[in-house]
């Protein structure tokens, strides 16, 4: 686990370093995804990393909480809504305070874990190594929105390595959750890596197979592009239904931005 949450720290710690740079005005200013502001976006990561740190630690006080959340969606109530209500009184440098503190811990908890620990969540539990890495995938599709908000472009960092991961082992996930069979043939993922590495799953093949930057797969994966405003390619049926629907993050079936658009439609 030492590695992972490394990563997971660095990633942490890239985005508030960013966020510690907004005016007042930018922390309220609304990005493509929901017309979230950078304080909703921030606030949502606080709200689970916070829920983390009771999965890990309290696995009772998670299930009572996790309970009173279901009835508090049951009555129509948006997550966001309740989210914004929670942190109501904290404006966004107090929000990122707060936030630093939890993702700290966040990381210290699941360093000191067997990768293979299981923990409780927002339906099966987890491995340990899962979780990290799902932290890792949420804290930088969350970022992306506020660096395309900025209208930055932001190098990459190590958690890119585990998103391309996610996004690999998740493609059976794509097609059950939307209820559709999962082809048999699993297409061959090629991916060019920063620095010049290449990123490989599967079995090598001309017919069956989805190529390009890895930047853009997990742009893709994490729905905050459409596949047509990517570089990747694709062959194959297989190929091109996966990359049509691909979906890394747990959750109903969610359609990502149409073509030109960063607007998620889910």
């Amino acid at each position: 686990m030492k590695d992972l949450t490394a990563d997971l720290m660095t990633e942490y710690r890239q985005l508030a370093d960013l966020c510690a740079t907004l005016s007042p005005e930018q922390w309220q200013q609304r990005t493509d995804f929901y017309g979230w502001t950078p304080w909703d976006e921030i606030a949502h990561l606080l709200f689970f990393d916070e829920a983390a740190l009771q999965a890990a630690n309290d696995p009772a006080r998670f299930a009572a909480n996790t309970a009173a959340l279901a009835r508090e969606l049951a009555t129509g109530e948006e997550l966001s809504a309740i989210t914004r209500r929670r942190f109501s009184h904290l404006e966004g440098a107090a929000l990122l305070a707060l936030w630093r503190e939890r993702h700290v811990a966040v990381v210290a908890t699941l360093a000191g874990m067997d990768a293979k620990a299981r923990i409780p969540w927002y339906g099966p539990t987890m491995s340990a190594r899962s979780f990290a890495t799902a932290r890792v995938m949420e804290t930088w599709a969350h970022g992306q929105d506020i660096w395309d908000m900025l209208g930055r472009e932001r190098e990459p960092g190590p958690g890119l390595r585990h998103i391309a991961h996610l996004g690999a082992t998740t493609y059976g996930w794509t097609f059950v959750n939307r209820n559709l069979p999962i082809p048999q043939s699993t297409p061959y993922l090629e991916l060019q890596a920063p620095g010049g590495n290449q990123w490989v799953w599967g079995e090598p093949s001309e017919e069956n197979y989805v190529r390009g930057p890895a930047l853009d797969f997990a742009l893709l994966v994490t729905q905050r592009r459409n596949r047509a405003d990517t570089g990747l390619t694709w062959a194959g049926e297989a190929a091109d239904q996966w990359t049509r629907f691909a979906q890394c993050f747990a959750g109903e079936p969610a359609d990502g931005p149409l073509p030109g658009a960063r607007t998620s439609r889910r």
